[in-house]
């Protein structure tokens, strides 16, 4: 038995449960608890609706902080298509965001490779989620858009 293998797929059935815990407790205690994500990566909280339901949609992302925006990226671990949660932000333009406590309404921008700051805030995202980005792009053909949401 690989002990290294075993605990790789333990952590990886382990990982999203741990992640949905951690939102649904961000989100029920109003953002009083669960701004830091592990490994210390800030998240926020992104409420929307859904691009063909119509039902409301609520969203716990990393993200880093670019002057007074909001940057989060699409990665969805390297999977071939983008999350649900971009698609319904690009239809809607506007979200609702809150950082904690703090909510607001955001502007959405959408940022692919090639757009005029792309590249520094993919740089930017990466490095405050230690390189995590980079991995989830070798591991996709998709280009990973990256999101600036901006305060209104």
């Amino acid at each position: 038995m690989d002990i290294g293998r075993e605990v790789g797929k333990l952590y990886a059935r382990a990982f999203p449960e741990v992640l949905k815990a951690h939102g649904e407790l961000y989100v029920r205690s109003g953002g009083r608890i669960g701004h830091k994500l592990l490994f210390g990566v800030p998240s926020l909280i992104v409420r929307t609706v859904g691009a063909k339901s119509g039902e409301p949609r609520t969203t716990v992302l990393t993200y880093v902080a670019d002057g007074a925006d909001y940057v989060v990226v699409a990665s969805k671990g390297g999977a071939p298509r983008n999350p649900a949660w971009f698609h319904n932000m690009v239809a809607a333009g506007t979200v609702d965001v809150q950082v904690g406590t703090k909510r607001f309404p955001a502007g959405v921008e959408t940022l692919r490779p090639g757009d005029a700051d792309y590249q520094r805030l993919w740089d930017l995202a990466d490095r405050n989620n230690g390189g995590r980005y980079a991995a989830y792009q070798r591991k996709t053909t998709r280009p990973i858009p990256v999101v600036r949401l901006r305060p209104i």
